[in-house]
């Protein structure tokens, strides 16, 4: 019942997560637009500019004000609330997923880390995230935009890097966007809304607004637009070990952060100009080079046992050099006499085969279907993960390239090695796979 009810707990917050992290996006993507869009040409007294649209069978005047209005309307929208909330139910999720049970999912098997200590590690730096982002946008740096926009870049990365070290892959990546969420609603919360008290303070005061602290919130704006597609990505990221699960995972965020910023710099500028349209192209390419550097013949660590099956001591055995009912283990005994030509080709023909279906049921139903099963008996699910059930045969052959994908090439499963599979379960059921997952 615990698991069941951890499961629904989990699906509230996460849709709440993604209802108002959709809400806090689009605001930050039509603002920026708008921002973009707007005609300057000759705009009346006290305008920045305005911009004329359509939209839901209706037709927009939107205006923008240099500073502010002579006096303030008597309703003002402010966009605050979305950022809130997608940053607490964030948190939520990250205390339910990785903090609730942290051996299960967050601390990397062999790390030699607590449960408390990878929690305080991930809670410190989200701290440390945001406290480092706003020095360095204060500092002089904050003058160099491309100079600052590079140091964040490498640091977070670095802390990629270091997260992997010592998390799982979906908790290093999980971090990272958590770090830069932080940001993101820090600068909403410290920066942004800040700026707009002041400003709405100063008119109803009679005041003329300081013009340094918009401009600032603008700023911190932008930032958030940036950082939009990556966090985006790494949402979405733990449906696909082969990016967080290589031994290159800080590497490969690192190459599709670059894309989606790229990606991201083009819209906010297409308004001006298209010189930036190249960056559509090189980020297609470079996702396919990232998709062709990321298969298993490229960044895989296991051992190569579609070339080496003889490694693997599970490797079957003839039924005639066993004889008479006789276990594998029988088949260390002194070789028996010569069998005829004919019949002498059937160990070469069995080993091409690869392992012997039952040795690899045995093995996925020890370590893997106490979760994937019609019938989970791990008390942490009430229902096989992902829909995914080793129960039958054609079950598990059907599902043979994700177990590759994650059990073999990447490791990530079973969820912080739980069921403790070895290299050599690991190594069998990857020679199975390479010799075409036969099961009869």
């Amino acid at each position: 019942m615990e698991a069941h009810l951890l499961e629904w707990l989990n699906l509230s917050v996460r849709w709440v997560h993604m209802i108002t992290g959709v809400a806090w996006i689009g605001a930050s993507f039509y603002f920026v637009w708008l921002e973009n869009n707007l005609n300057r040409v000759n705009p009346r007294d006290g305008l920045s500019g305005d911009l004329w649209a359509i939209h839901g069978g209706g037709i927009y005047h939107l205006e923008k004000y240099k500073l502010a209005p002579p006096s303030m309307p008597e309703n003002l929208h402010w966009f605050k609330w979305e950022a809130y909330f997608t940053w607490m139910s964030g948190i939520a999720l990250l205390c339910l997923v990785f903090y609730y049970n942290p051996m299960l999912y967050l601390v990397a098997p062999g790390s030699g880390l607590t449960g408390p200590e990878g929690v305080a590690i991930g809670v410190g730096a989200l701290i440390a995230g945001w406290f480092v982002y706003d020095f360095l946008c204060d500092s002089p740096l904050g003058k160099k935009p491309a100079l600052l926009g590079f140091i964040l870049f490498v640091l977070l990365i670095a802390a990629a890097y270091g997260f992997s070290k010592v998390f799982s892959g979906r908790g290093a990546y999980l971090h990272v966007g958590a770090i830069i969420g932080t940001i993101m609603v820090g600068n909403v919360f410290r920066i942004i809304m800040p700026a707009q008290r002041a400003l709405v303070a100063a008119i109803a005061e009679n005041r003329t607004p300081d013009p340094a602290l918009p401009a600032k919130g603008l700023l911190r704006s932008r930032h958030n637009n940036y950082f939009t597609l990556p966090v985006l990505f790494i949402m979405i990221s733990n449906h696909f070990p082969s990016t967080y699960g290589s031994q290159y995972n800080w590497l490969i965020l690192a190459g599709i952060a670059v894309l989606a910023v790229l990606v991201r710099h083009y819209f906010n500028t297409r308004h001006d100009s298209h010189r930036f349209a190249w960056t559509l192209p090189v980020a297609a390419l470079g996702m396919i080079c990232l998709a062709y550097v990321t298969g298993p013949a490229q960044m895989s660590s296991a051992p190569d046992v579609a070339k080496a099956p003889a490694k693997i001591e599970y490797q079957p055995l003839p039924e005639t050099a066993l004889g008479g009912g006789a276990k594998p283990e029988t088949a260390a005994a002194p070789a028996a006499p010569a069998a005829p030509a004919a019949p002498a080709a059937a160990p070469a023909q069995a080993a091409a085969q690869g392992p012997a279906f039952d040795k690899v049921h045995n093995v996925i139903q020890e370590r893997c279907a106490v979760c994937h099963s019609a019938k989970p008996t791990s008390p942490l699910f009430s229902a096989a993960p992902a829909g995914v059930m080793f129960d039958t045969p054609e079950q598990i052959k059907l599902q043979a390239p994700r177990i590759q994908a994650q059990a073999v090439a990447s490791q990530i499963m079973p969820l912080g090695n739980i069921t403790q599979m070895t290299q050599q379960e690991r190594d069998l059921i990857g020679a199975w796979i390479s010799q075409g997952a036969r099961t009869n």
